[in-house]
């Protein structure tokens, strides 16, 4: 069973949300025996979390709209940028469509850190010459790396290295297995 980047990443933020969802003790307290910093929640539907003797504490309903979506887009940038294998067709080094919104996340998380390289590393089926493969998976590496500099990241901050067939991810001669060896990682650094 095949999923996409974005099934794995939405998994991923579903699985995420789950947990902080269940991760009460399911105690009780009664008024005035709270055993820790937080306060109880408020009339607005907010809680005040204090972080020391000064009671100077963050309010969840301080939180405006925009910081929550913008918090929640970043969750999902981080989500996505946990894909680092990226597929090809045969004999192809096309990027797949569903594909670059995670190479977007990426891009972008190098154009903000400016000092995380990442090497790219380019891979092809065991058919074909080793010569042919060889330029396949560098012409795959160079696709991604191309589509990365497109979207914010920095040359500089790139390495491409084509392994063609020497290093698959499956051994095997079926098309199972040389689906899984057409594909570019990316290693940060």
């Amino acid at each position: 069973m095949k999923f996409s980047a974005q099934s794995k990443a939405f998994a991923l933020l579903l699985s995420v949300g789950l947990f902080a969802g269940c991760s009460s003790t399911g105690g009780t307290a009664e008024d005035g025996q709270y055993g820790s910093d937080v306060g109880a929640v408020d009339q607005e539907g907010g809680s005040t979390v204090y972080g020391g003797d000064d009671q100077g504490g963050v309010s969840s309903s301080a939180m405006t709209e925009e910081e929550r979506m913008a918090a929640r887009e970043q969750a999902e940038r981080e989500a996505l940028r946990e894909v680092r294998v990226f597929y090809f067709d045969f004999d192809t080094a096309e990027i797949k469509p569903e594909a670059r919104d995670v190479l977007v996340a990426h891009a972008r998380y190098l154009a903000n850190n400016s000092g995380q390289n990442v090497r790219l590393e380019g891979h092809a089926d065991e058919r074909g010459s080793k010569e042919y493969n060889l330029a396949l998976g560098e012409r795959r590496a160079n696709a991604v790396e191309r589509f990365l500099i497109v979207n914010g990241a920095s040359r500089g901050q790139l390495e491409t290295v084509s392994y063609g067939e020497e290093k698959p991810a499956v051994m095997g001669s079926s098309e199972s297995a040389w689906a899984q060896n057409r594909r570019v990682e990316l290693v940060f650094e």
